[in-house]
Order: C-alpha cells, then sequence, then structure tokens
C-alpha cells in the first residue's frame, strides 16, 4: 500500500513516501491567497496514496484569527483532497484518534522525526534545521523529552526562529565589524539567510525555494546587492569583499547562536550525541563541531533529498510501523 507522508507548514509542503521513492517540496505561503488546497488535490491525483500521514505547523500563520482556525483549515484541505485513510500526528507523537484536544496537531512536524530517530538511533539531541526555523529535541530512552508547544519550546531553547533561508539578517545580527568601522545595521527585510548562503556557496539558486527580500533575481549580484543594503549601502559604495565579509560574520553568528541554545538543551538532559536533518545541516556540522560533540546526519544515512523532508518522511515510516504491529497484535 502507497503510504505518504506530509508535512504541512506556514511557508513550505513537504511529501514524503514511506520507501523514500516520493520526495517533494512545494512553496506554498499560507499567509498569502494560499492554493494548499488545490496543491494537495494535484498531490492526491498525481500519487494516489492509499494511506497518508499528516503533520503540521502552518496553523501559526497569521493569516489565521488563532492556531484553532489554522488547524481546521489544514485538516479540511487535506480531507477534501485525499479519498483514503488519513491520520494525523500530535506533539506527543501519537496518532490523534480525534477524540483529543485539537490544539495538540499545532507544530507537531518534530514529534514525527523524534519517534523515527529515537527508534533508530536512541538517545540524542535531534537538530532539524529547514528554510525558518531550527528544532532542538532531547531524545532519551527512545522517546522525545521536548515542550509540547512553540511556546514552551522557544522557552526551553528548543526551537530557535532562525533557518537557512527566509530569516531577516537583522534578526542575528545588529552590528557588523567593516574595513570602515563597527557599522549598525538596519531593522529592515532587506536581505535574507539565503542570500548569505547562496553568497557563500553553502546553497544554489534551485534550493533558494522561497521569495527574495526585494522580488528580483536570485543570482548571487542579487544576492549581494541585497546584502550591501543592511547597511544602507550599495555596491558603489562597499566592495564585494566587503559583502562577502559582512555574509560570513552573519554565517558564524548563526552558527553562535545555535550552538548555545544546543549547549542549553544538552546540560539539561545531560546528552553530547547531535543528530543534524534539514536544509541546515551544514550548519549543525558546525555548531556541533564548536561545541565537540559527535554529529550523525540523517543524509548520510537516509540520504540527502529525506533529510530535507524529514518530517513528512517520519510521518510515513509512522503510519506503516503502526500498521505493521496492529497486524501483528491481531495474529
Amino acid at each position: 500500500m502507497k503510504t505518504i507522508g506530509i508535512d504541512i507548514g506556514g511557508a513550505n509542503t513537504k511529501i514524503a513516501s514511506a520507501d523514500g521513492e516520493i520526495i517533494e517540496l512545494h512553496y506554498i505561503p499560507l499567509w498569502k491567497d494560499t492554493r494548499l488546497p488545490a496543491a494537495l488535490e494535484e498531490i492526491a491525483e498525481k500519487h494516489s496514496p492509499e494511506r497518508v500521514s499528516v503533520v503540521m505547523t502552518g496553523e501559526l500563520a497569521d493569516c489565521f484569527e488563532d492556531k484553532m482556525a489554522g488547524i481546521k483549515f489544514i485538516m479540511e484541505s487535506v480531507e477534501q483532497a485525499f479519498d483514503c485513510d488519513i491520520r494525523y500526528i500530535d506533539s506527543n507523537g501519537q496518532f490523534y484518534d480525534g477524540s483529543g484536544d485539537l490544539r495538540k496537531l499545532a507544530a507537531a512536524n518534530w514529534a514525527a522525526s523524534a519517534n523515527l530517530i529515537g527508534a533508530e538511533i536512541g538517545d540524542c539531541i535531534f537538530v532539524d534545521m529547514g528554510s525558518t526555523t531550527s528544532d532542538i529535541i532531547p531524545i532519551k530512552s527512545g522517546k522525545h523529552a521536548a515542550g509540547l508547544t512553540d511556546f514552551s519550546r522557544l522557552v526551553r531553547n528548543e526551537l530557535v526562529y532562525a533557518g537557512v533561508l527566509r530569516t531577516n539578517l537583522a534578526y542575528l545580527v545588529d552590528s557588523l565589524d567593516l574595513a570602515a568601522g563597527k557599522c549598525r545595521i538596519s531593522s529592515e527585510l532587506f536581505a535574507t539567510t539565503a542570500d548569505v548562503y547562496l553568497l557563500l556557496g553553502d546553497i544554489d539558486e534551485e534550493m533558494y525555494t522561497c521569495e527574495t527580500a526585494d522580488g528580483a533575481g536570485k543570482s548571487k549580484a542579487d544576492a549581494m546587492r541585497r546584502i550591501a543594503r543592511i547597511v544602507c549601502a550599495d555596491m558603489a559604495e562597499i566592495s564585494p569583499d566587503e559583502v562577502y565579509r559582512i555574509a560570513e560574520q552573519v554565517k558564524e553568528k548563526q552558527i553562535v547562536l545555535l550552538s548555545e541554545a544546543i549547549s542549553q538543551v544538552a546540560e539539561r538532559n545531560e546528552l553530547s550525541v547531535i543528530v543534524s536533518a534539514g536544509l541546515g545541516e551544514f550548519l549543525i556540522r558546525a555548531a556541533a563541531k564548536k561545541l565537540g560533540f559527535e554529529c550523525i546526519s540523517v543524509a548520510q544515512r537516509w540520504g540527502e533529498e529525506i533529510s530535507k523532508v524529514f518530517p513528512a518522511y517520519a510521518a510515513a515510516r509512522m503510519f506503516e510501523a503502526d500498521d505493521l504491529k496492529n497486524d501483528t497484535d491481531r495474529r
């Protein structure tokens, strides 16, 4: 039976089959005039799954009055698109049985990942960095030991709201060391982390899946122009070398912020092994090296493309494992 997992985020919807043969990432920003319902119908028609396992984080999008409205919209979109067995995974890493609090479905994509990592790798800190956020999930005795909401995880340093593509550079740095001296930066959305990592060669144009800050192109020249603006300059005022210097400082700051959060989670849970996943594995590895921690790569174990959509893949695997267990119990 074909099983697919769907991870519906605020910016991206990720698809993966349990066998890893289907891997897709769709940029669908929910806060706009979203095409999520139509996109899910296209996915259903294309793949004709017999089982669908769903995790979500998109309920936080500010087009919804509250999280409950977002959860209901996402569930309605899924159920209108797929005519098959559908299950939703909650923040406890369990399938929602239809009788509990729907709010447990909010921001639960990491819980599916933690189940698979806990079963196959064991005690560790699972770190998944995507386009927008970084999950830092302690796993002990096969189960996650994280907070159950985004709010509680932010308080506990288990969620860092910064990623590889969509993060405003003004979130990461407030000043930079330049040839002219220490320079404060503007708080405008002039450039994002995608520009930094494109310029530094950590991602390519194909991986730059989100919109640009100025609506212009995704070449290195475009990225350089946007980065220059964060110090209220253009390419007539500062050199390309200076822009690279800015990018390198932003990258180092993001590694430091990630390292600090991981260190606090590690100390609280007495863990020193990291499992890295997501588009930002290169940053997670750098943070692990900074901390002197062992780092196990999801990309190396399951494949680079699966790493980018790991919650969707883990959700699909969870559905299949549950059905296998039920079949065994019935026998």
